[in-house]
C-alpha cells in the first residue's frame, strides 16, 4: 500500500515543481508515515499501524483503544 495513515487517512499529495526556468514538473509529496506496534490490553496482543506523525498524537490524546475502534468501525481489518 502506498503511504497512506490508517488513524487521520492521509494520503501523498500530487502536484507540479516549478524550475527557475519556469518548466514544470509532476512530484509527490508524501506524508511522514511510520510502522509503529501498539499494545492493546483488551485483547492481549500487539498490532501494527502505518501511521503519520499527527496519528500518534491523536493516538497519544485519546488512546490506542478508542482509535482502534474508530479504525474498525469504518471497515478497516486490523
Amino acid at each position: 500500500m502506498s503511504a497512506h495513515c490508517q488513524v487521520t487517512g492521509r494520503q501523498p499529495g500530487f502536484g507540479k515543481t516549478v524550475s527557475h526556468s519556469h518548466r514544470r514538473h509532476s512530484r509527490r509529496w508524501n506524508p511522514n508515515v511510520q510502522k509503529k506496534r501498539f499494545y492493546l490490553p483488551s485483547e492481549g496482543r500487539t498490532i501494527t499501524l502505518t501511521v503519520s506523525t499527527k496519528g500518534l498524537k491523536i493516538i497519544d490524546r485519546d488512546g490506542i483503544e478508542s482509535v482502534v475502534a474508530a479504525i474498525r468501525a469504518r471497515g478497516e481489518k486490523i
